[in-house]
């Protein structure tokens, strides 16, 4: 029995099957865009942690930064003492983040909790206890980011009931006939049919949703949803844990947009593969719960704080806004050019280095799962890392890193395109 089977055994027997795992192979090693695994084999990795590695595996910004850090100290709990580190990087988010308003920022540790905390912040601050979330969209697999997720399978199989008070409208999606007025009349018909305006504490949406299938929000639907918040009294949430922190070509996902959210979550690539979340918002939003009702034992690691100071100045200094896009664009041309041989690539769509591909069956009768499956699967034969996504399960998503070599990048549009083919 190989090393390798040996893991899966004792895999089998010490973990639950509920952890659902997509490679049968154990990783021993990882640099950049490349992972080697325990039996020596190397993979580029387009999969990036899902969504965490916007500045690759092992930084070296980031790996001396936190190595630096622990000499210093691991752990205090900022709530009982606190470090200056907590205060330098909100400064930062304060000022990159969009938006022309005072901000303040709270550090978690996931990007479930960041969403459990927005919606907390906007409950005190308004009074109310209602939250509009939208179908197809993904916060989390906490209780509170359940019943927002807006996908029963595999999310919330199983596991209900979940909080109350938890509204879902259609989210627009011009690709399956859904429009930004039928959006904003589903929002409507919620404050008619199930709650008044005047109980709803926040509309949470992702500018360009993730686990859904990478379907970027409409300008005019942002600026609509801004509207409604403000007529209302509502607050605006954009859960930006997946798109944020320079995937889609800026610092911010709200930053394509022309007006700002009240409060973002960000997460993920925040610290480039430390657990480290991030509530930053409008202060006098951000300031209305009492001292004492945010926090968390581990919330603002200082070791995950010196790896987001790393990850902010290599994004700027490495000028990966600008690589987001180049990178972008290449795989958006390699997959178009595809398009003419492959029928069953019925979409191509992306923000920055936000990119995925959509498949449905090449008679156009609908989403061809089978298609998705074995594109990734022949892709991970041949050492790429693919993840999929979307309602339909017929989505190919790409979260490469950004710092990637050119050679390497082009060697895994290579093995995509013989995957797609074949």
């Amino acid at each position: 029995m190989s090393e390798t089977q040996q893991l899966l055994q004792r895999k089998a027997d010490a973990t639950p099957r509920g952890v659902g795992v997509m490679c049968n192979f154990f990783v021993d090693r990882a640099k950049n865009a490349e992972l080697w695994d325990t039996e020596g084999r190397r993979y580029i990795d387009f999969a990036g942690g899902i969504g965490v590695l916007n500045t690759g595996h092992l930084h070296d910004k980031v790996q001396a930064a936190v190595a630096a850090q622990l000499e210093k100290f691991s752990h205090t709990c900022y709530q009982v003492v606190p470090y200056e580190s907590y205060i330098r990087v909100a400064e930062q988010l304060n000022t990159l983040a969009p938006g022309a308003f005072a901000k303040k920022s709270a550090f978690f540790t996931t990007g479930a909790e960041a969403v459990e905390n927005a919606i907390k912040i906007a409950r005190a601050a308004t009074g109310r206890s209602g939250v509009i979330a939208f179908g197809g969209g993904f916060h989390g697999r906490t209780m509170m980011g359940m019943a927002l997720t807006g996908k029963v399978a595999p999310y919330k199989i199983g596991f209900g009931p979940f909080p109350a008070e938890i509204y879902h409208a259609v989210f627009p999606n011009e690709l399956y006939g859904v429009s930004v007025a039928d959006s904003i009349a589903s929002i409507e018909k919620l404050f008619k049919y199930d709650i008044e305006a005047s109980r709803v504490a926040a509309i949470i949406y992702e500018p360009v949703q993730g686990e859904g299938g990478f379907y970027a929000a409409p300008n005019e639907w942002v600026r609509e949803l801004r509207r409604l918040c403000d007529a209302h009294g509502i607050v605006m949430i954009a859960d930006e844990v997946q798109a944020g922190f320079a995937r889609t070509g800026k610092f911010f996902a709200s930053e394509h947009y022309d007006t700002a959210p009240d409060l973002i979550t960000t997460a993920k690539s925040l610290a480039g593969g430390f657990p480290l979340s991030a509530v930053i918002g409008r202060a006098e939003i951000m300031d209305a719960p009492a001292p004492g009702g945010l926090g968390g034992t581990y919330a603002g690691n200082p070791l995950a704080l010196a790896a987001a100071e790393a990850v902010i100045s290599a994004i700027t200094e490495e000028k990966l806004l600008e690589r987001a896009n180049h990178l972008g664009d290449a795989l958006k041309e390699k997959l178009h050019g595809l398009k003419k041989s492959v029928p069953q690539i019925a979409d191509v769509r992306g923000l920055g280095g936000m990119i995925a591909v959509e498949f449905n069956k090449a008679d156009g009768s609908g989403a061809d799962v089978d298609f998705t499956k074995k594109v990734q699967a022949k892709a991970l034969e041949a050492g790429l890392l693919l993840l999929t996504c979307g309602v339909n399960y017929n989505v190919v998503r790409f979260l490469f890193p950004l710092t990637i070599e050119d050679a390497v990048f082009d060697e895994a549009l290579a093995i995509l395109e013989a995957a797609i083919k074949a």
